[in-house]
């Protein structure tokens, strides 16, 4: 039996072009809750649809011959994943309405889910979904990129620059310079460290965080074996700045 990928969320934000990729990419089956609806004439929105179609797209997953079956729907209702029980639930959390009011009224965000994505940002949700089905394997022979910075503290900007660094290269080593207490770096390697496995928990097997001496200087003789490349990104994400972070964090008596 196909091990059931359910990609859930209101409708508009992003469930069936999520979907139709990873079918791609895993040679899935893929059962779309509009084209099923669509094959059966069936658009009755009640309670009792939305239970009846559940139930369909159950019937129709068992069906299945493939190793994974996606299937993406709205599924407003609790009980719609017990009746589906699937492997692996991702949420769709990229808008907070539709253009759908009563949709939106019946809506209940899931308590339990293995994967939330917040972004509409294809190239990173697939790597996010596909290390949550098929899992993700570090190995220091693969290309790997290097951060290298005092992170005081992370933030949305450095995480900008790892999300471009791992879609383009697969896996990433941060190194967090030792400044802790010289000058205005009020946070410890270990606060630091805990900060950014915080943040990048979806990507848990596709990064390290290493303390580094405080380095201050890159050199190179005339050809290495890497490049030294700055990551563009937006003018808002650029000016996030660390140092007010830390202000505002001062200010609210968080940190010394």
């Amino acid at each position: 039996m196909a091990k059931k990928i359910l990609i859930m969320g209101l409708p508009g934000s992003g469930k069936t072009f999520l979907a139709k990729k990873l079918a791609k990419i895993l040679k899935a089956d893929w059962l779309n809750a509009d084209i099923i609806r669509g094959k059966y004439n069936d658009w009755d929105f009640s309670r009792k649809g939305i239970l009846r179609q559940v139930m369909r797209m159950k019937m129709l997953s068992a069906q299945s011959k493939k190793k994974y079956l996606i299937a993406d729907f709205v599924c407003p209702l609790k009980e719609q994943i017990k009746i589906f029980k699937p492997y692996k639930i991702i949420w769709m959390d990229t808008i907070k309405k539709s253009r759908y009011p009563d949709m939106n009224k019946i809506f209940k965000q899931p308590r339990y889910y293995h994967l939330k994505i917040t972004e509409k940002n294809i190239n990173i949700n697939l790597i996010k979904s596909l290390d949550l089905i098929k899992g993700y394997k570090w190995h220091n022979k693969k290309p790997t990129v290097l951060m290298l910075g005092r992170y005081q503290p992370w933030h949305y900007g450095h995480r900008q620059i790892f999300e471009k660094a791992v879609a383009r290269v697969g896996q990433v080593i941060i190194y967090v310079k030792d400044v802790h207490q010289i000058g205005d770096n009020p946070f410890s390697f270990k606060k630091v460290k805990k900060f950014i496995v915080q943040d990048l928990k979806d990507f848990k097997n596709r990064f390290k965080v290493y303390l580094a001496a405080n380095i201050t200087n890159v050199f190179y003789g005339r050809k290495v074996g890497y490049k030294i490349e700055k990551i563009k990104l937006s003018s808002k994400i650029e000016n996030i700045s660390a140092t007010k972070i830390r202000k505002k964090l001062r200010k609210n008596k968080k940190i010394k």
